[in-house]
């Protein structure tokens, strides 16, 4: 993690992985809702970001978003086990990918402010790969709410 040319090979490995894991779920999908998910994504990421900076320039700090991500965790995993015996369908893809983007919208901006305030110049690859981890999460979400809702 803080070996300076191994870390960003190991990054771009990781990356390609990625991405061509996340190419073959888009081949599913139509263009256009690949194409809403992907401008959807975008406008929050960067929106969420720029709020972050801009909190963090005032002082702000997120250090009750742990509480909340956890918390909403615990109540995704009890509407998981519910769905189990009372399924709703398409509609209870939808409530779980919007529920889901909600979370993965805190974890973008916690792992944003920690980059900003917590990590480092040596850990930025840490950082990245956690915030790379939350965009690709958010988006394959939001996929899922748009397919349901087509």
């Amino acid at each position: 993690m803080r070996k300076h040319p191994v870390n960003f090979f190991l990054l771009g490995i990781f990356t390609v992985a990625f991405g061509f894991a996340l190419g073959v779920v888009c081949a599913y999908y139509s263009g256009k809702v690949i194409l809403e998910t992907i401008i959807l994504t975008a406008v929050l990421v960067i929106s969420l970001t720029i709020y972050t900076f801009w909190a963090a320039k005032r002082g702000e700090d997120f250090k009750f978003l742990p509480a909340f991500i956890f918390g909403s965790l615990i109540v995704l995993l009890l509407f998981i086990l519910i769905q189990i015996f009372f399924p709703l369908g398409s509609l209870s893809v939808t409530i779980y990918g919007v529920l889901i983007s909600i979370v993965f919208c805190a974890y973008i901006i916690y792992d944003t402010n920690n980059l900003i305030k917590r990590f480092s110049f040596d850990e930025c690859i840490w950082a990245s790969i956690s915030l790379y981890l939350d965009v690709l999460n958010l988006f394959l979400y939001l996929l899922d709410v748009i397919k349901a809702r087509n």
